[in-house]
């Protein structure tokens, strides 16, 4: 079994974005967290497979580290 990081936002139209920065363009969404997560874990699971179908390499992240940075705001 092999884990992935992702990444959840809130959607501008409202509900949850969620991507995977491991998996170039696997992208899904959902009204709320929870229904995003299933729908990453099934977004993820489908490119896994179309890349092995394209016998395209599949992407282990190796110790993805995300973390957060507070920056001054810029006036323009």
């Amino acid at each position: 079994m092999t884990e992935y990081t992702i990444i959840i936002r809130p959607a501008e139209e409202g509900g949850y974005w969620a991507q995977v920065p491991t998996l170039p363009g696997c992208f899904s969404q959902g009204e709320s967290i929870e229904e995003a997560m299933i729908n990453i874990k099934e977004a993820i699971e489908l490119h896994i497979e179309g890349l092995m179908e394209e016998h395209e390499p599949v992407p282990v992240e190796n110790d993805l580290i995300i973390r957060r940075i507070q920056v001054s705001q810029i006036e323009a």
